[in-house]
């Protein structure tokens, strides 16, 4: 595989350097990435430690949002009984 990526996360011991990926496993809550790590032999980055994390999302979590998801479970709730 001539994949790669770049190390983002801020306290990673390899931020900043770009792995070649050797290859990927896929779980419930992302992918682990095993890249070769130089003299550290191969080694395993999750996702959201790399370049290939999901961009966040475009709404930040605030109190309104919640307070309408409240409302909203709220109301489908009533729905049931």
């Amino acid at each position: 595989m001539c994949d790669s990526l770049l190390v983002t996360h801020p306290f990673h011991p390899l931020r900043g350097q770009r792995l070649a990926v050797l290859f990927e496993r896929r779980y419930a809550d992302g992918r682990l990435y095993v890249c070769e790590g130089g003299p550290s032999g191969t080694i395993g980055v999750p996702e959201d430690a790399t370049d290939r994390a999901p961009a966040p999302a475009s709404t930040p979590l605030t109190t309104e949002v919640l307070a309408g998801l409240v409302e909203l479970v709220a109301a489908i709730s009533g729905l049931d009984g």
